[in-house]
This record gives structure tokens, sequence and C-alpha cells, in this order.
């Protein structure tokens, strides 16, 4: 009787392991298409930029700059944030879920960091136009602490309201530390 139950456990675990492969695998693809994130989110960062900005002032388009009051916003990759975009699906891959509620992780975050990035980058004008004197004191706070914090609580409050219990990588290297433990007795 116990035959059964052994296969059981088995196919159960071929089946996670494949999965974990198949997650690590498109993070690896992911890593190797990411410029892709910037071709996409570039341009939809100007547009809502600019759309948003065109409420309040008279604005220009020119490629990927923004001139308003005889300024230019000059939205950069860095601007665009790519990278942040690579970092929360690379977190929502690391981790085991269901597929909804992957694609609702996934939607949240992503979400959530373009409307913190579209505010960020409307704050930073604001203060630009108002010849704010710190700036550019300012701006690399924005860069090199902000996004980060904005990274890090998108993650913690896309795993509050969706119940994720696991945790990126470690839940992984745990599972297939404790079966191969048990695989070994």
């Amino acid at each position: 009787m116990e035959k059964p139950i052994k296969i059981k456990e088995e196919i159960s675990l071929n089946k996670t392991s494949i999965l974990i492969t198949i997650r690590y695998l498109s993070l690896l693809l992911l890593v190797l298409i990411s410029s892709l994130f910037y071709k996409i989110l570039t341009p939809i960062t100007i547009w809502l930029s600019s759309k948003t900005l065109d409420i309040f002032y008279k604005i220009a388009v020119l490629g990927n700059q923004i001139l308003i009051q005889e300024k230019i916003i000059e939205i950069t990759p860095a601007c665009v944030a790519g990278s942040a975009y690579v970092l929360l699906l690379i977190l929502n891959l690391f981790i085991a879920m269901k597929p909804k509620q992957r694609f609702y992780s996934i939607i949240i975050s992503m979400s959530l960091l373009l409307i913190l990035n579209i505010l960020r980058i409307l704050l930073l004008t604001v203060l630009l136009l108002n010849n704010f004197e710190f700036f550019y004191l300012t701006h690399k706070i924005f860069w090199y602490g902000l996004s980060t914090v904005f990274v890090v609580a998108i993650w913690f409050f896309t795993i509050k309201i969706l119940s994720i219990k696991q945790i990126p990588i470690f839940s992984d290297v745990k599972f297939i530390y404790e079966n191969i433990k048990t695989s070994h007795n």
C-alpha cells in the first residue's frame, strides 16, 4: 500500500522540480532580453508623463525630451527604471505561485511602479520648473535611494495584499534541500 503514495510523491516532486526549472530558465531569458523593457516602457513613460504635464503646462515632445517653459526634461533609460521592472518580475518568478496569483502580483507590482515613477518624474519636473535650490540633490536622492525604496515597498505591499508566504530563492532552495535529504533517507 505504501508504493502508490510513494509514486504520487515522486510525481509531485518531479512536477515541482520541473516548474522550478522553468521559472529559473525564464529568469535567464528575462535577463537576456531586459533591453526589451526599455523599448516598451520608454514610450509609455514619455507619453504618460507628457500627457499629465500637458494638463498644467504648455509642452512639446521631441523624441525622449519634453520641452516645457524653455527647459528640457530628458527621459533617459534611468528615468524609465527598466531595471526596477526587471527586479520586480524576477521577484515574482523566484516564488512558486498559482498562475492567477502570479498574474495579479505582476500586474499590481508593475502598475504601482509605473504610477510611482510617473509621479516621481512629475514632482522632479515641478521642482525644476520652480528653480528649486536643491533640485539636483533631490534628483540624486530619488535616483539612488528612493528608487530602491519604491521597489521594496511595492514588493512588500504586493505580498501583503496577495498573501504570498514564500521567500524568493530561499523557498526553492529549502524545497530542493528537503527533498534531497528525504530521498537519501
